[in-house]
């Protein structure tokens, strides 16, 4: 297909490799780009699945809007004629934004009155049941995700979370409407405007909404609902037949770099440290200068341990320092510190890299100048393991994603599955 004909723009690194993951699950190629490319792509021919990753969770609304929207001129460039707008299955968002304003800008943009909102994804826990999202058996707000250091969710009701940041009026598909099916799904849609939210539950909810939606100019929420799509778009003969080239086999080094501190990452950390070397970052040494003793630690390991640098820390301490520091500060420095570890890292031979947290994530792509990755297998729900072209392997995991073995069975994966699967 000489043409792309879905394309995603993600808010962060991590959302749009769990979005990459999800399509790819569903057996389709899926191009990944880091970052906005600069103009036409030369020598290349266009993937029917594109998906950009950008940094702007928590950027200035303004500065989210205009990097979303020169996103999608790029997409309809090439000529995506479905797009989505990626964020995180726990809403993370201000009162000021940034869901809804990039949403209320792709909508004008398009030319559309509506679009609807899908955060839910059951494999992780997340659902939306009468507009409230729930975190496992927890409402958002009663959730860890309350305390999250950039995006604190104190409300689980997305209309409420979505009206202070949007234009346009909010409405919801209830879950008695989705569990009737999908004809009763679009007999709701057409009574509705704007912003709608969309209750989901389990996987089977999804495959409803997918088979009401799939035919709309756009999509936002989490990844979970894109998985059922391409099969959609394959029975009504929107695209043809595709198939995934085979992954490459990656040896070399492996470490570990933590900037996430959500309450699932503290556990994974606290799990591989029984059995790997480590360096905790402290934020208030770093904005004294002193990164030279992490990268003294680094260069004494073995590439090929077991190793990881962390800046993973309790509320508390993550909170001592935002208040000295500032909390925009606070985070720049310790995603500088890891970004620069990861170049470290890279140049002693370590070419298998597991990343937490979605800013994190993004400072240590950009840092290793990747523009493009390929996905290869998850190793757990929406945190596929990637490939450069230059022989580096990343999993980009998001903070709350994962098991508590999640690094361990990340390497464990990439040295026995993708090995066996390419042979």
């Amino acid at each position: 297909m000489s043409n792309t004909f879905f394309g995603a723009i993600a808010d962060d690194f991590t959302g749009a490799t769990d979005l990459a993951a999800m399509l790819s699950r569903a057996g389709v190629p899926v191009t990944l780009r880091i970052g906005l490319p600069e103009g036409p792509v030369a020598n290349e021919t266009a993937t029917a699945f594109e998906v950009i990753a950008l940094k702007i969770r928590t950027v200035p609304p303004e500065d989210a809007v205009a990097e979303a929207r020169a996103a999608l001129r790029w997409l309809r460039a090439r000529g995506a004629k479905r797009i989505f707008w990626k964020y995180c299955s726990t809403f993370d968002s201000t009162p000021r934004g940034n869901i809804g304003p990039v949403a209320d800008a792709l909508m004008s943009d398009l030319k559309i009155d509506r679009t609807v909102h899908c955060p839910a994804f059951p494999e992780n826990g997340r659902r939306v049941f009468m507009g409230n999202l729930f975190v496992n058996d927890m409402l958002l707000s009663e959730s860890p995700m309350k305390d999250h250091p950039l995006t604190p969710m104190r409300d689980s009701n997305l209309m409420r979370l979505l009206a202070p940041q949007i234009k346009r009026q909010t409405g919801l598909v209830t879950f008695p409407t989705v569990r009737r099916g999908a004809e009763a799904v679009r007999d709701a849609m057409a009574t509705l405007s704007g912003h709608v939210v969309l209750d989901a539950v389990e996987d089977c909810d999804l495959a409803t909404l997918a088979e009401a939606l799939h035919d709309i100019p756009l999509i936002c929420g989490g990844s979970a609902i894109a998985q059922p799509l391409p099969a959609l778009w394959r029975n009504t003969g929107t695209i043809g037949q595709t198939a995934i080239a085979p992954l490459p086999k990656v040896t070399g080094g492996q470490i570990v770099l933590s900037g996430s501190c959500s309450a699932m990452t503290r556990a994974q950390v606290g799990v591989y440290l029984k059995g790997a070397a480590g360096y905790r970052l402290d934020p208030l040494e770093l904005a004294q200068g002193n990164l030279a003793d992490a990268r003294a630690w680094l260069k004494m390991q073995d590439p090929n341990a077991p190793k990881i640098v962390f800046a993973t820390a309790e509320p508390k301490s993550v909170a001592a320092a935002q208040d000295r520091l500032g909390v925009a500060r606070a985070g720049a420095l310790v995603e500088d510190a890891l970004a620069q570890l990861a170049i470290d890292a890279r140049n002693m031979g370590v070419s298998r890299i597991v990343v937490a947290g979605g800013e994190t994530s993004g400072a240590v792509t950009r840092a290793l100048n990747v523009d493009r990755l390929t996905i290869g297998p998850e190793v757990a729900p929406g945190v596929p393991w990637c490939f450069t072209g230059n022989g580096l392997a990343l999993a980009l995991k998001s903070g709350n994603f994962g098991a508590e073995t999640f690094f361990n069975d990340a390497f464990e994966m990439l040295e026995h599955g993708v090995a066996s699967a390419t042979g």
